[in-house]
């Protein structure tokens, strides 16, 4: 509607509830922003809408990433291969190949890492003809195989087989970093017998039929790749890409667990989105206007890439041509007139990289910039969600900041980078993400796929062969096996006894629990700065079964570094307090006591102290009988009596523990902080004890094992290094290459020896890495855990002060999967020799045992005990071995001890 007022015109714009404004028709530029607003309103998006077209991104964004989903998504997701950006270490001498178009470059990339971070590059640009475009692909890849040819020629480098990345940018199916199967033409190639092919082996094949040079193609990549790649040289938080031109891409690092298109779920990969078919399902139809439509319609492929029409450089000026077309047929603009260069499709291209007209094209280019900006975000946000996990926050990039390179051809309005960032920043206003543009283009990215290649495939050999002597064969671990043997019968025999070192102790424990044993009985488990006193009730017949009551008691430093009579007498007055506690003061009960501390036994009830260990220094116990020591102070508090039946250590506990839940159960191990092993023994071999008669437990102290030099073959420096180190050099060989106090000691060391090689944390040895026990063993269990991501390791890394990439977290996951897994294997090999021994013993063809286990290590650490089983079955197939856990520690044992003791002691005396 319109009325004359004057000169001007009245216009009312009923959609925007707008007052009518005066406004001068005949002049285009004095139009009032109303009235140019009312072709622009619904490319104006709301915050509101931002985020939501932002979410509705995460969701394809998933779909993609799904085995289940990915046939019916719109953004692809394609895995890429590329499994780590650079890090500023990569050298040598490099080619690439960049096709993309109707030229294409052919780069010779120099990397230099002397300190100054170098990247030299010479490169010639070859044209394609329009006859080998629309040719044979044989034709095509040969052509290209004679450029390549000739830039070797003119840079004399053509005796030389260097590592060659390409960029092919055309769409494709990768299935490894080297094989891109080529799925369809675009850009105007038509090429026969391409399609459905890989495209590197078909360059291969060219090269091949030439004869005359060669190289190493190792990686095929798209631009947007290569983009990302070349900036992540310049900076090492750039792990995504983006491609703003003609069309638009992107790019980014995704971890290995949410890509169901790939198996393995450690490490990162470089996605390739191909974001612009965002909205062919129709989720962008609420904000897509008449135009867009418009453009959708008069295009080559109606009805995909909705999202790149909306976005990117070949369709911004169509648009604007059409809101000006419009505006004139609407007599707002040129007086009505429209000509016939404006009514053509496609002369409207011109106007995106110029100055604004008539305040149309600025605005679009901020929607578009708007649009843009909602995937960059989403992808920044994806990755964000990643490291929201149990162990608390974690920093989000190395600094705290993501980088995006930006590569645009198109030479846009400055308004839209700044719309750009700015959305971006608005939408993610906890993340410090920076653009960062791409100034040597994709050619350069290939070059830097392949040096990281290059980089992680020398890395990986070199740590490799680092950790080649830790890694055990089958026959290696039969020959331990062997060792262990043979160190077993020195112990047992009289004459060899004193130069084993596998001592083979006699415990005095004759029988394991038959189910018949009933009664009250005390125990006490002393073995640490903690000790525990127990009443434990053995009952038999239909009520069989063991009730226990403990309470836990310290004992302060001054007294284990006092006298043995002050240590004795206060194990005395927690005892009283307990049976007070109880309400059996008075009551007189057998005892089992349980003395984890070396000891020559020469009776069930008796044993001698022969070194104090774990802090303690009471004078006057080395040498002596605890349990007299222990009587005498029963005696001198006058409060009640005990009998003490036996004394035993907690592997015995251990073994006995079990056996009351298990008959077969002949065999304790512990797997801890320490290590050692006990089983029964055929009395007529335990010669340091008279009888030939049944069979005896024997505490086997296995962990001296190897202190002759046995094992000296398969130690590596590094158990040398923690040996040297350690407060007893030379002992216990055998328990620190496979117990809880070591391990995280020899990672250490393992990590301290990549560090220094240039192969761990960039080369970079932090004070934190150089401290002794920082690497607690059980780090090494959640390290290894399988559902933890590799972003909790950077978390227990960063705890420790150690500053990591996600590929570090990687190779410090590895070393300790080499350690712990060496660590059950040799553990593996001594229990094969100690149930092969049992076998032999009994003279049976087929021998079923079970294994009563205690210790952290093999409870706490996700693999250990799988491996350990499965290395006893390989090395002994004659012997079916079960293997149980202890639940209640040796301080039960100690009571069912004193419960079978009571048993044979009564069945004597009827």
């Amino acid at each position: 509607m319109s009325t004359q007022e004057g000169l001007g015109t009245v216009l009312s714009c009923p959609e925007l509830s707008c007052a009518p404004v005066p406004c001068p028709l005949p002049d285009p530029m004095s139009l009032c922003p109303l009235q140019v607003d009312k072709y622009l309103y619904h490319m104006r998006l709301s915050d509101e809408t931002l985020l939501e077209v932002s979410q509705r991104f995460e969701k394809e964004m998933e779909k993609g990433l799904g085995a289940d989903t990915n046939p019916t998504a719109s953004v692809k997701m394609l895995p890429t291969f590329v499994r780590s950006t650079p890090d500023g270490t990569e050298d040598g001498d490099f080619l690439a190949l960049d096709l993309g178009g109707t030229n294409f470059r052919v780069l010779r990339v120099k990397v230099s890492d002397n300190g100054l971070r170098k990247v030299e590059m010479e490169n010639q640009i070859y044209a394609i003809p329009e006859e080998l475009m629309r040719g044979s692909g044989v034709q095509l890849f040969d052509h290209i195989a004679e450029c390549l040819a000739n830039f070797l020629d003119k840079l004399q480098i053509k005796d030389k087989k260097l590592p060659l990345g390409f960029t092919f940018s055309f769409p494709c199916h990768q299935t490894k970093l080297d094989e891109s199967i080529l799925v369809t033409w675009t850009k105007g190639f038509k090429c026969s017998s391409v399609e459905g092919r890989d495209v590197v082996s078909l360059l291969r094949k060219s090269i091949k039929k030439r004869g005359d040079f060669d190289i190493d193609i190792v990686a095929v990549v798209n631009d947007t790749v290569g983009t990302m790649m070349t900036c992540g040289y310049d900076d090492q938080n750039c792990e995504v890409g983006l491609i703003v031109g003609t069309g638009t891409n992107a790019c980014y690092m995704e971890e290995m667990r949410h890509i169901d298109l790939v198996e393995g779920d450690e490490g990162r990969m470089c996605i390739n989105m191909e974001w612009g078919a965002f909205g062919d399902d129709g989720v962008l139809n609420d904000i897509r206007t008449e135009f867009d439509r418009e453009i959708d319609m008069g295009s080559l492929n109606p009805g995909k890439q909705l999202f790149e029409k909306m976005i990117s450089g070949m369709y911004m000026g169509e648009l604007v041509r059409l809101i000006l077309v419009k505006m004139a047929k609407d007599g707002l603009l040129f007086g009505g007139r429209l000509t016939p260069d404006l009514l053509t499709t496609g002369s409207g291209a011109f106007l995106c990289p110029t100055q604004p007209v008539d305040g149309a094209a600025p605005s679009r280019s901020c929607a578009a910039g708007d649009n843009l900006l909602l995937p960059a975000a989403r992808t920044a946000r994806h990755q964000r969600s990643a490291s929201k996990d149990p162990l608390g926050p974690l920093v989000w990039m190395p600094g705290g900041a993501q980088r995006v390179p930006l590569r645009s051809p198109l030479l846009l309005p400055a308004s839209f980078a700044r719309r750009l960032h700015k959305t971006v920043r608005k939408l993610l206003p906890d993340c410090e993400i920076r653009f960062i543009r791409s100034e040597d283009g994709s050619g350069k990215g290939a070059a830097m796929v392949t040096a990281v290649a290059y980089r992680l495939a020398a890395q990986h050999q070199a740590r490799q062969k680092i950790l080649e002597p830790l890694k055990l064969s089958h026959e290696q671990l039969l020959e331990v096996k062997e060792r262990m043997r043979i160190e077993m019968e020195k112990g047992l025999g009289k004459e060899t006894h004193e130069e084993a070192t596998v001592k083979m102790l006699p415990t005095y424990v004759c029988s394991t629990p038959d189910g018949t044993e009933k009664g009250d009985f005390l125990a006490l488990d002393l073995g640490g700065t903690n000790f525990r006193v127990l009443l434990v009730r053995v009952r038999n017949g239909m009520r069989r079964g063991v009730e226990m009551h403990n309470k836990i008691y310290s004992i302060p430093v001054e007294i284990m570094q006092g006298t043995g009579e002050e240590l004795f007498d206060h194990i005395v007055h927690c005892i009283s307090d307990f049976l007070e506690y109880m309400g059996m003061k008075g009551v007189s009960l057998p005892l089992g006591f349980t003395f984890s501390f070396p000891c020559q036994q020469n009776n069930l009830d008796e044993g001698i102290l022969l070194k104090w260990t774990k802090g303690f220094k009471a004078t006057g116990c080395e040498g002596e009988d605890v349990v007299g020591l222990l009587k005498e102070a029963i005696h001198r508090r006058e409060e009640f009596d005990l009998d003490v039946v036996a004394v035993v250590n907690d592997t015995v506990g251990t073994m006995m523990t079990c056996g009351y839940e298990d008959p077969y159960c002949e065999v304790g191990l512990i797997v801890g902080t320490g290590s050692n092993a006990c089983y029964m023994e055929e009395m007529r071999n335990v010669e340091l004890v008279e009888g030939d008669e049944g069979r005896m437990c024997v505490n086997m102290e296995w962990g001296a094992f190897g202190d002759s030099g046995c094992l000296d073959d398969i130690r590596t420096e590094f158990d040398v290094a923690v040996d040297e180190h350690s407060l007893n050099p030379g002992k216990q060989r055998y328990e620190k290459m496979i117990s809880g106090m070591y391990l995280g000691e020899i990672v250490r060391n393992i990590l301290m020896d990549f560090t220094k090689k240039g192969l761990l944390f960039r080369g970079r040895i932090s004070e934190r890495l150089k401290t002794r026990g920082i690497f607690e063993t059980k780090f090494l269990s959640q390290i290894e855990s399988d559902c933890l991501a590799l972003l909790q390791v950077r978390s227990i890394l960063q705890h420790l002060g150690l500053e990591s990439t996600c590929d570090d977290s990687i190779i410090v996951k590895e070393v300790c999967t080499v350690v712990a897994r060496r660590a059950a294997q040799l553990c593996g090999a001594g229990m094969a020799a100690v149930v092969d021994k049992i076998h032999e013993n009994r003279g049976l063809d087929f021998l079923k045992v079970t294994v009563g286990v205690d210790g952290t290590l093999y409870k706490l650490h996700p693999h250990f005990s799988t491996v350990l089983q499965e290395t006893v079955k390989e090395l002994s197939p004659k012997c079916e071995v079960t293997f149980l856990q202890s639940e209640d520690g040796s301080g039960k044992g100690a009571a069912l001890i004193t419960a079978v003791a009571c048993r044979i002691r009564e069945a004597g005396q009827r």
